[in-house]
Order: structure tokens, then sequence, then C-alpha cells
């Protein structure tokens, strides 16, 4: 199957522009990983921060929703599929302040400290997502998303953001199937989202695809059908030339 992935010189290349272009000025740097569910992200960020760890950097891995004691307990309402059985339906603005809520005890408890002491965030999931899944899938727009984080987050941003946008199909399957081993081995349950149906993750596709024709600077996006390892050099490169490793 033919690859999608630009030349790696040429993406790391626009992403060492990424940091010089941002609201965040303290000592640290923020860098977040972005895409659909089964997109591969998580595994990428967990492997970017072994890898900087073992070039003697201090990381801090978290996420959106989670990381924070609260943020635990509003990941839990706003993945389980079985939350509306008891609540009954999240409205989609209830479900964006929700996500804003976390996010703003997760810049305030965790991001933020850590940049002041040189530290190295790295974010699985930021307002980004809120864009794509709320603005886009529940089409909210992304206006109201970009105001919503400009008044909640102060308008705080990653220096970099790395997105994967693997074919969506695939993306698609291999969440649903990872869910469904998940609830099977452990009882935990983050289906919430991967029941709707192909065209709400279409707009949730086409509107990472916006943001990151908007915001080239910041957003380096790899669309690609290449493994795992493949896509570890590339983040690896990506990385690499903006912290001059």
């Amino acid at each position: 199957m033919r690859s999608r992935i630009a030349p790696m010189w040429d993406i790391a290349r626009s992403a060492t522009f990424a940091g010089r272009l941002h609201w965040n000025t303290m000592p640290g740097t923020f860098i977040t990983f972005e895409g659909l569910d089964g997109s591969g992200k998580t595994t990428q960020i967990k492997r970017l921060a072994a890898w900087l760890e073992e070039r003697g950097r201090n990381v801090v891995l978290t996420r959106n929703p989670g990381g924070t004691a609260l943020g635990e307990r509003i990941r839990g309402i706003l993945l389980d599929s079985r939350t509306e059985a008891a609540t009954g339906a999240i409205t989609p603005k209830a479900e964006l302040a929700l996500m804003f809520a976390d996010r703003a005890q997760s810049i305030a408890e965790i991001i933020k400290p850590a940049l002041a002491e040189d530290k190295i965030v790295l974010c699985d999931r930021y307002t980004d997502s809120s864009e794509a899944y709320q603005g886009g899938g529940r089409e909210l727009g992304s206006a109201t998303i970009l105001a919503a984080h400009k008044t909640i987050c102060d308008g705080f941003q990653p220096s970099l953001t790395i997105l994967l946008l693997p074919p969506l199909a695939a993306s698609l399957a291999r969440a649903r199937r990872r869910n469904d081993r998940t609830t099977h081995h452990t009882g935990t349950d983050e289906n919430r989202f991967e029941r709707e149906g192909d065209t709400f993750y279409t707009r949730i596709y086409d509107a990472y695809k916006t943001i990151a024709a908007r915001e080239p600077q910041r957003v380096v996006a790899i669309e690609d059908d290449a493994s795992i390892d493949e896509i570890q050099k590339i983040i690896q490169a990506i990385v690499a030339n903006r912290l001059d490793l």
C-alpha cells in the first residue's frame, strides 16, 4: 500500500519553526498529540516520552480528559458509554463544558507548573480535540470552541502539535477493537464516542485537516499507512529539530 508520508526531512524542517510562534513563554516545552482514536497517538506519545527520557530530558506525560484527580472523574463521565443510562443524554454544550473544565484544571495543576520547571510536557489531546470532536463532530463550530479556549484557557497553546491522520476507516476499526478488548479484560468502558456513526467521524477528520491547514507552524500532520516504528522515527526527527537534540 502506498504511503502518504511527506519526506521525513521536510516534515521535521517545518516543525523547526513551530515553537517560535506560540503563546507559551515559559521555560519548558509543551507538545500535544492529536488524532482520531485508533490513530496510534497514545502509543507514539509514550514512545516519545521514553525516547526523550533516554536523552536526559525531564518529561511529564498527561492527557485530556484526565491526568488530574478531577480530570479522571470527568473522563469517566465523558467516555464511559454507560454514563447516559444513569444521567440521561449529555448535550453537546454540556460535553464541551466538561472538556474545558478538565482542561483548565490540567493547565493549572500539571501543565504550567511543569513548564515553569523547564520540563517537557507531552499531552495526549488538547483543545484541537475539542475543535474537532465538539466543533466538528457535534457541529458546535470552531468559533465556539476557540472562544471558550480564549476565555477558559487564556488562549494557552502548545509549542508543537503532532497530528496523526491515518485513513479514517482503519482508525475507527482499531479503536473499536481496542475498546472492546479493554472492556472485556478490565471492565473499563470508554466506548461512548466510538458508538457514533461514520458521518460524525468524517466531520472530525475534516475538522482536523482544517486545523492543520490553518496553523501549519504549530501543527504537523502525518497522513500515512506506515508502521508504528516508521511513524516513531518521523516524530523523533520532528522533535529533535524542535529541541535541537
